[in-house]
């Protein structure tokens, strides 16, 4: 077995390391920074490379991206800040405490968590990550409170009075000196982030734990039976996690300050993500130095920009670039469990014989009049503020469809549909406020805009099998919250201040009003739901279906999997792009504060929670989402209801709460009619069907097999005759054997 990490060098190596090269080459010679700088950045390369390698780790042990790696480091890093800054504790005692109650929270997690999806799909822990990241991000707000102080930001003052001030300096570097002062929080870091991966490397290559949990990695079921306790092992590849994401959050406390909240923990964890992802998630020497070359390149653009945020898009770059040039995996583990990725069960619509059965049609008519009804009736019975609200909902429900067209038909995850709604609904609104295009046809444009940039983020990642997907649209997400919709570089789209009026539709209907542009919102909604309907029920939709099913099984019918793939998310960010545009028109304005990486999280944990197996489940989940914003207005309240919901919805009701819709119903049906949903049809019929099939005469075996004989010898000699063959060929004497 060769070592964890150790590769041969071929293409695929070549390409990462290239890949690395290239990002350090182009921090030194386009963003030059001082030394000192330098240093500091390198020092913080190290600590992000803690992060990335505690996610390979998770990787490599449960075949999931841990969006939680972040967070899981986070919660303890409060608390020993806290004893540190508010109680005075020694610094070296605060780490200590840290350590420990990392340690605790990772080996907590995995088995009240992790532990209860050992059976799902991989999709279904890499969203429950999600919820766990949301509960951490929770209780890292909370913990300042119970001291009634503010954490945020705050640095930890050096344990020992010791200051160093780097004055080297290469040519091509900044060209004017500058004096930099690094103390005793950047010796530390850098003594103890290389040592804490030596110790990684050690224990997963020296030690019997290590090697258990290397050959467990590889093969989790043949180890199982083999006698090695797998789950035990995940337990401890957990609680390591945690351990690496402490170091790397506190030992930075002291040099940045304190990391608390989605905003501070993102940018790391796409640092983190963009390393995973051009190490090819398992490649651990790969892995941390693509995090410190990527580090280095944040901290020179950091540097040399106005803005920090022009950094992100240089890295969304270097991940794509290295997708393309990466070749598709051959690995046995890569391409094990072909149906991995399911995490929706379709919903499955009634037999025809239980569906024209007695009152069961009138039922189902009677509802939809009612549905039909409720919505109708929405701008007679509410006031003005709350249609406005509605109008938004019907918005979220059609960003939800997209998710379900990815995610539920296709089995791929996206963490960036709020970028691709954003991109939609900024052409959209850039096409009615300064070209006064129609609004309906600037719908139609905004949904082009954001299928084209669903194509350009798909192709590289979807040539990879793997969680590929989620990784890039989460560095979309942030790439376009931060640089490609930010005004601060761009300026082909509306200011956030500056808003715009609906002009007539076609110059004739107007819906200035907003019951009337309700109205125009629904039968847009309308529209997008039969559209998506006939294209499930079209051999493309079958296509999609099949290849979350069993990519082999569709594969070996010649159907080309990475097409297939390219088209359900092209399909869905143009369906995202129609909802953004539509959001956007229903705030007359475009801001991206509506479009953040954070509101993409929330987009699909809302999916999740109505469900992915149906259109309907996206009401569903857009109605949860917007609900709990109309009633809680905490941020952290906001957290708990989106990510306890998650994780609840997925251990009960993995199916979401369109699952326990089809429960209700087939209840109701079999109530009725007094036959399962899942039963046959009734035997009455099945006999009747028998009745009119022939009698077969009682015959002995012998006669049996000489009826056969004869009835062989004729079709022989039939065939010989149709072919014009020789007789003497075929012909068979009688009493010999055909």
């Amino acid at each position: 077995m060769r070592r964890w990490g150790a590769t041969r060098v071929n293409y695929t190596s070549a390409v990462a390391w290239g890949t690395v090269a290239a990002v350090v080459l182009l921090q030194l010679v386009k963003f030059g920074m001082p030394f000192g700088v330098w240093v500091e950045s390198l020092v913080k390369g190290v600590l992000a490379s803690m992060l990335a390698i505690g996610l390979a780790l998770i990787y490599r042990a449960n075949r999931v991206v841990n969006f939680a790696q972040a967070d899981l480091g986070t919660v303890p890093t409060g608390f020993a800040a806290s004893f540190v800054l508010f109680w005075g504790w020694p610094y070296f005692l605060g780490l200590g405490a840290g350590l420990a109650m990392a340690l605790m929270l990772g080996a907590l997690v995995e088995m009240v968590f992790i532990r209860r999806f050992r059976g799902s799909p991989r999709m279904v822990v890499t969203v429950a990550t999600l919820g766990i990241s949301q509960l951490l991000v929770l209780l890292g707000i909370l913990i300042p409170r119970w001291w009634g102080k503010n954490l945020a930001s705050e640095r930890l003052d050096p344990p020992v009075d010791w200051k160093f001030t780097p004055t080297w300096q290469l040519k091509f570097w900044q060209a004017e000196p500058g004096s930099y002062i690094l103390n005793a929080n950047h010796l530390i870091a850098l003594a103890l982030g290389p040592l804490s991966i030596a110790f990684v490397a050690w224990f997963l290559n020296r030690s019997r734990l290590g090697i258990a949990i290397r050959a467990s990695a590889e093969r989790s079921d043949r180890a199982a039976m083999l006698g090695i306790p797998v789950a035990r092992l995940n337990t401890i590849v957990w609680s390591i996690a945690g351990a690496l994401a402490f170091l790397a959050l506190f030992l930075r406390s002291g040099i940045t300050g304190v990391p608390l909240g989605y905003a501070a923990g993102l940018p790391a964890l796409l640092v983190a993500l963009a390393a995973l992802v051009i190490g090819r998630l398992e490649r651990l020497p790969t892995i941390a130095c693509a995090a410190i070359a990527l580090s280095l390149l944040e901290s020179g653009v950091n540097w040399n920009s106005e803005s920090p945020y022009l950094a992100y898009p240089i890295m969304a770059a270097a991940m794509f670039i290295a997708l393309l040039a990466q070749p598709a995996s051959t690995s046995r583990r890569d391409n094990d469990a072909t149906s991995s990725w399911r995490g929706a069960e379709e919903v499955r619509p009634l037999p025809p014989y239980l569906a024209n059965w007695g009152w069961v049609p009138t039922v189902k008519w009677t509802l939809i009049a009612l549905a039909v009804l409720g919505v109708v009736s929405v701008p007679l019975v509410l006031e003005v503020d709350n249609v406005i609200k509605a109008t938004a909902l019907v918005a979220f429900v059609v960003i939800g469809f997209s998710l379900v067209v990815l995610t539920g038909w296709a089995g791929q995850i996206s963490f960036g549909q709020m970028a691709l709604a954003g991109i939609g609904g900024a052409v959209s609104a850039t096409l009615t406020s300064r070209w006064n295009v129609d609004m309906s046809l600037s719908l139609l444009v905004g949904g082009l805009a954001g299928g084209a940039a669903a194509f350009l983020v798909g192709v590289p990642a979807l040539r990879l099998r793997g969680l590929y997907l989620a990784v890039t649209t989460f560095a979309l997400a942030l790439a376009t919250e931060y640089w490609l919709l930010n005004d601060r570089f761009f300026h082909w789209f509306p200011r956030a201040e500056a808003g715009f009026e609906r002009a007539p539709l076609f110059g004739q209907l107007r819906i200035d009003t907003p019951t009337r542009f309700y109205a125009y919102s629904v039968v847009v909604l309308s529209i997008v739901y039969l559209a998506l309907r006939g294209i499930r029920r079209s051999r493309t939709g079958r296509v999609i279906v099949a290849i979350r099913e069993n990519e082999r099984a569709a594969q070996s019918f010649s159907v080309d999997i990475v097409r297939a793939k390219l088209t359900a998310f092209v399909i869905s960010g143009v369906v995202a792009g129609v909802g953004g545009a539509l959001l956007v028109q229903t705030n007359k304005g475009f801001s991206i504060n509506s479009f953040t990486t954070g509101e993409s999280f929330n987009v699909f944990i809302s999916a999740v929670i109505g469900g992915l197996g149906s259109l309907g489940g996206a009401f569903l989940g857009a109605l949860y989402l917007r609900g709990t914003r109309w009633f809680i207005n905490d941020q952290a309240w906001q957290l708990l209801s989106t990510g306890f919901g998650v994780l609840l919805v997925l251990l009960v009701l993995p199916g979401g709460l369109g699952s326990l819709w089809v429960k209700l119903r087939d209840t109701f049906v079999r109530l009725l009619t007094g036959h399962r949903v899942d039963e046959p049809p009734p035997d009455d019929r099945v006999v009747a069907a028998l009745a009119d099939e022939p009698a077969l005469d009682p015959a002995t075996p012998a006669q049996m097999a000489a009826s056969i004989i004869a009835e062989s010898t004729d079709a022989i000699v039939a065939a010989a005759s149709a072919h014009d063959t020789d007789d003497d060929a075929v012909a068979v004497r009688e009493g010999e054997p055909a």
